[in-house]
């Protein structure tokens, strides 16, 4: 197995723990919502802390559902890996065309100016 092989694999491992341990170790028993996100989170907290609180500001559009809600947290989650994709993508194309120019570039260079021919002429 290549080093690269083992540091994905290892790498696989480490993310299936981190999904399965939560859910193996029952972290979310004895909520109501056990694992809710970090902002219902803070606004059950701040409800708790101070009833009477009002938000500065209202959001924009407000999901009719959470199933919708989740829908489009997840898009928008595809929509930044792929753009990520595309510019590591992009990025390793560049680098594998500047290496193989400088490949090309390197014999021709190396062999002095007419006498690229000749050697195989004889």
């Amino acid at each position: 197995m290549t080093r690269n092989a083992k540091i994905n694999t290892l790498l696989l491992l480490l993310v299936a723990a981190l999904a399965v341990l939560p859910l193996a170790l029952g972290l979310g028993e004895g909520k109501e919502e056990p694992f809710t996100g970090a902002d219902a989170q803070a606004e059950a907290a701040i409800t708790e802390l101070k009833p009477d609180y009002e938000p500065w500001f209202t959001p924009l559009y407000e999901p009719p559902s959470g199933e919708i809600e989740s829908a489009l947290f997840a898009l928008q989650a595809a929509l930044g890996a792929g753009v990520l994709a595309y510019y590591f993508g992009v990025r390793k194309g560049r680098r594998q065309a500047a290496a193989a120019a400088a490949a090309t570039a390197a014999p021709a260079a190396a062999a002095p100016a007419g006498t690229a021919g000749t050697a195989a002429e004889s």
